[in-house]
């Protein structure tokens, strides 16, 4: 008995394992194909409780391997204590583990309660608790197994139809339908049916992903393009707030503008708080920043931290300005998902919690979807951890944005695999809405992406540079955009069915 239990969590574990292996920075993504086969093995004929635990050491071992950054980003940069900052990273791991746990639980529950044997049903649980994580407790849908084929460019362009959860749909029917093939090895058998249905849904992916490619390659080569030139400052994040270091910074940013204007830029964009101070106020840097457009002949985007007074009280925002080629501010973006214990503490004001540390900020939400103008189109602007929710990313393009722009400072990760998961994250959203979307850093990973998810150009990782590349502006819109997670709300839809009918059924049934 003691040697099965071992044997489960080895299984449990070899999962974990599989799945951070599959993500970047490592990127050995056909791992994902077969991630979750040893699980499958772990709960077979386990009861619940027994399957919710292997569940979540699955989970647990997977995220604890995906989000170790958060120590850096809590710690280094951020000054919480270590014990701290490793109870922070411990909370969200369980928390998230819970998911992996709930969908182990929820698999037995259903073969028990409805006498399955196949785990066919189980791509329908995957994405419906994929979905509600990404939108339960302000939404985390960072890891999802979909983010896993980012660099699988024919596979990955359902996601125009189903956003990015089709694509794990697919992912956990592959798992499911080979581990029943290996467990009816066993018995001189082979589910012909799963097989030949799992097949033939691949390859419709695939052959809808490359005529799909093709067809919006020519496509895009009939829009209108725009130059566009990234900067990347790289400003050590220990410095970037310390007063002294203020006009170096501008100076560093100007230089780099400059450079990158001899391409002609239509546009420069600068990363997220590029201006390290509330530029509103910052009469003796306000000429010389917007002198920057008129030297370059270029609109500038950049980042600042802003404020409003309202209601007698000082609200503080994470914005973005746009700055015209003559060297007036033509609009304004405030942030409207902010990062939790990083920008904001929940409750915060209601639990008297003050601060926790120098990293966390004290940030109001802005309240509206807002895209700038140019002379050629319009852009949406995602400041760091927005890019990771899909629904947000889309209303940008469903209100009229022709590319999207994401602004970012990532150095509060450090030399982790953060950074490279938050660029993988951003393929997904150009395949999603079908628009080029154009990525500065401020340590980086700096770059462009086209529609159909491939990295055209890609900056390095804390180093100082610029990058210049084309967009085509597309105003057409793609059925994710204009009707968003559909796909997800069906398969969140028969997973209720499948759950109410279990739990209805007085005596399970031989199906």
């Amino acid at each position: 008995m003691q040697g099965m239990k071992k044997r489960e969590f080895l299984w449990s574990f070899l999962s974990g394992i599989l799945l951070v292996l599959s993500l970047p920075n490592f990127d050995f993504e056909f791992l994902a194909w077969l991630a979750l086969v040893p699980l499958f093995y772990a709960i077979e004929g386990k009861g619940l409780f027994r399957a919710l635990t292997l569940g979540f050491f699955t989970g647990f071992v997977s995220f604890l391997g995906i989000l170790y950054w958060i120590i850096v980003a809590v710690h280094t940069y951020g000054n919480v204590p270590l014990i701290l900052s490793g109870f922070i990273l411990l909370l969200l791991v369980i928390y998230l583990a819970l998911f992996t746990g709930a969908f182990t639980f929820l698999t037995r529950l259903i073969q028990i309660r409805l006498g399955f044997q196949t785990l066919l049903f189980t791509p329908f649980l995957w994405v419906s608790l994929e979905y509600l994580r990404s939108y339960f407790l302000t939404g985390f849908p960072w890891a999802n197994l979909s983010y896993t084929q980012y660099l699988n460019l024919p596979f990955i362009q359902i996601a125009d139809l189903t956003g990015s959860y089709g694509p794990s749909f697919i992912i956990l029917l592959v798992n499911s339908t080979l581990f029943e093939a290996l467990r009816l090895r066993s018995k001189k058998a082979f589910p012909f049916r799963e097989v030949a249905t799992t097949t033939l849904l691949l390859l419709g992916c695939l052959i809808y992903g490359y005529v799909k490619m093709s067809a919006i390659d020519k496509q895009m080569l009939q829009q209108p393009p725009l130059r566009i030139g990234l900067i990347q400052g790289n400003i050590d994040q220990s410095i970037k707030w310390d007063e002294s270091f203020q006009r170096e910074t501008l100076e560093i940013y100007e230089g780099l503008s400059l450079k990158v204007s001899e391409g002609k830029p239509d546009l420069i964009i600068w990363p997220e708080t590029a201006t390290p101070f509330f530029f509103q106020q910052a009469k003796e840097y306000q000429p010389f920043l917007l002198d920057i457009p008129k030297k370059t002949n270029s609109f500038l985007l950049f980042g600042s931290p802003s404020y409003k007074i309202e209601r007698g009280k000082v609200n503080h925002y994470n914005s973005a300005y746009l700055a015209s080629s003559w060297g007036e501010l033509v609009g304004k973006y405030d942030k409207i998902h902010l990062v939790p214990f990083g920008e904001y503490v929940p409750l915060g004001e209601y639990l008297s919690l003050g601060s926790l540390g120098e990293g966390i900020g004290d940030f109001k939400s802005g309240n509206k979807i807002f895209n700038f103008s140019l002379p050629q189109g319009k852009f949406g602007v995602l400041i760091c951890f927005e890019i990771i929710f899909p629904d947000l990313c889309r209303r940008f393009v469903k209100e009229g944005a022709n590319f999207l722009v994401t602004i970012t400072n990532d150095a509060w990760f450090g030399s982790t695999s953060a950074p490279y998961q938050h660029f993988a994250i951003a393929t997904f959203r150009a395949v999603e809405n079908r628009v080029f979307i154009a990525r500065a850093a401020n340590t980086g990973i700096s770059g462009f992406i086209g529609p159909t998810g491939r990295i055209l150009k890609q900056g390095g990782i804390f180093t100082e540079e610029t990058l210049e590349g084309t967009a085509r502006l597309s105003d057409k819109k793609t059925f994710y955009t204009l009707y968003g997670d559909v796909f997800a709300w069906i398969c969140s839809g028969f997973s209720m069915i499948l759950l109410i009918y279990g739990l209805i059924c007085k005596n399970p049934v031989n199906l």
